[in-house]
């Protein structure tokens, strides 16, 4: 446990709160079970329809399940958090420490998820990606612009009475522009568009990326005193 008497730099409480979330998530498992449902259901939805996926199908289903299971995934990022434990954590952490270790945390989360989610569907409905590396690129930018925005989101929705449902309607008016460059950049991999406008879209999602993160870290210690 973190003395009251020593200040932790900021790498530090990172790691510290970091471990916290490990273990929590050990323990209860809410995430891992609704990722397990999620994916899990939709391929066993594909498997039983016995359709072709073609791959802008694969394409489409593959983000859809990722938005789905991300949403899932990160909902309880600060609704877990009792008052009196962000009170304590309000009295000796950084309030940027807190952001970054549920962020870290929750991209990790993500990338194994869409792991999961990229070999259960490859297995069911085939693997229709031709550029592996852009493919991996585009979903390691995607899950890092999810997870920064759903965690800032989930501590918005935490501060209301009906957390869940403020969380489905703040989150998708920001993740569907982000969702439409998803799915363009990605139809490249797969071969359905032309490879010379993928590098313009990678562009474009390390931008996306880099504004959430910035106003998520200019406006989280100000919600984070509420």
């Amino acid at each position: 446990m973190c003395p009251e008497n020593t200040k932790m730099s900021l790498f530090s409480e990172i790691f510290f709160l970091f471990q916290k979330e490990v273990v929590l998530e050990w323990r209860r498992k809410y995430a891992i079970s609704g990722i397990l449902l999620y994916v899990l259901s939709t391929v066993f939805i594909v498997y039983v329809s016995s359709a072709e996926v073609s791959p802008e199908l694969w394409n489409v289903l593959f983000w859809i399940i990722m938005v789905f299971s991300s949403v899932n995934a990160v909902a309880k990022s600060f609704s877990q958090e009792g008052g009196a434990r962000e009170l304590y954590q309000y009295t000796l952490l950084s309030p940027l420490a807190v952001l970054a270790s549920k962020v870290l945390y929750n991209f990790i989360l993500l990338i194994v998820m869409n792991t999961l989610i990229i070999v259960s569907f490859s297995f069911v409905a085939g693997h229709p990606v031709e550029d592996t590396g852009m493919f991996a690129s585009v979903v390691g930018l995607g899950c890092f612009g999810f997870g920064v925005a759903l965690t800032f989101i989930s501590a918005i929705a935490a501060k209301t009475r009906n957390g869940a449902i403020f969380m489905a309607i703040l989150s998708f008016p920001v993740i569907i522009p982000m969702l439409m460059v998803l799915v363009r950049t990605s139809s490249a991999a797969l071969g359905l568009q032309d490879g010379g406008t993928a590098g313009s879209q990678m562009t474009i999602l390390i931008g996306i990326d880099l504004v959430l993160l910035g106003l998520a870290m200019v406006l989280f210690p100000y919600l984070w005193r509420d």
